[in-house]
């Protein structure tokens, strides 16, 4: 059985590097700190259904109550609820009250860039 060791996850016809280079040309850029890397780990782990990325998607064009968007997913309004309470634990949509009714809008601008961003990276794919 194969170990999950990084020499073993290299790609076999990957060219390797045995040179030490100079320093990186990006002075004063250092890479992720660990609690910041887990903290966006568990950002895009939020993203990673596809439910809650059709809510999104469906969240991008105008604010929605949990009937209407599980009317237009076909699922259940306890499925939608489900999964809106994923994408609110991980700040990425919010909700107004409007007398009984609870409508579901993006966060904020920057998750509606990051949804058009990914969105036309796998269009140009």
């Amino acid at each position: 059985m194969a170990s999950d060791s990084p020499e073993n996850m290299l790609d076999a016809d990957a060219p390797v590097c045995e040179e030490h280079h100079s320093p990186s040309t990006n002075e004063g850029f250092y890479p992720l700190e660990v609690e910041e890397s887990q903290q966006m780990a568990e950002f895009f782990s939020v993203l990673a259904d596809p439910t809650r990325l059709r809510l999104i998607s469906l969240l991008s064009v105008s604010e929605s109550c949990v009937c209407d968007l599980a009317a237009k997913l076909s699922v259940s309004e306890s499925a939608v609820s489900h999964q809106l309470r994923a994408l609110r634990n991980g700040r990425l949509v919010r909700y107004r009250k409007s007398g009984r009714q609870v409508f579901y809008s993006l966060h904020d601008h920057h998750i509606f860039e990051l949804y058009e961003t990914v969105r036309g990276y796998l269009a140009e794919s």
